[in-house]
């Protein structure tokens, strides 16, 4: 099993750090109770203002239906204060959580910096899915907006893990 380093985001096998955060109404959040028990797709995002972001976002909006009726959750973060996500969010008709790392916490701890925007210094685009637990099952780098996870790659990480976790999986 591979071991994270410190000033990097945990590698496939290691748990995710629980996250704390303010949620987009600015209540603190931590990122085992925005799981709630469930798979978890966690995506960094740059913000609002990149029109790779929002193309990426209106997808997962899109996805989420599928994710509710399936006990999956999808949480994003990025550097935006948490009135600008809470705007961001309903012009996407989202119902999913957004966290405000808008002091940049966890930005250096993560390792996620966007080394190419000095004006922004938000996160680099990434994707993990989540364990229940936060380990990581997998992750995606998507400095390139098709290094992103597809809605499907995400639809079956999110299949992989519920068979992993659920006991009514199989017929057996």
């Amino acid at each position: 099993m591979a071991v994270a380093t410190p000033g990097a985001a945990p590698p496939v096998g290691e748990r995710f750090p629980d996250l704390d955060l303010p949620d987009h109404t600015g209540r603190a959040r931590s990122l085992s109770e925005v799981a709630g028990g469930d798979p978890l797709a966690l995506v960094f995002s740059r913000g609002w203002w990149c029109p790779k972001e929002q193309r990426y976002m209106r997808e997962l909006a899109g996805l989420q239906d599928e994710f509710e009726v399936a006990y999956a959750r999808i949480a994003v973060v990025s550097v935006d204060p948490p009135e600008v996500q809470a705007a961001f969010r309903a012009g996407l008709g989202a119902r999913f959580v957004f966290l405000s790392d808008a002091d940049r916490r966890w930005l250096p701890r993560l390792g996620l910096l966007e080394e190419a925007d000095e004006i922004h210094h938000p996160y680099r685009p990434t994707a993990f899915s989540l364990f229940p637990d936060l380990t990581v099952h997998a992750a995606w780098a998507g400095d390139w907006y098709w290094g992103r996870p597809t809605m499907e790659e995400l639809r079956l990480a999110m299949r992989d893990i519920s068979r992993a976790v659920r006991s009514d999986w199989d017929l057996d």
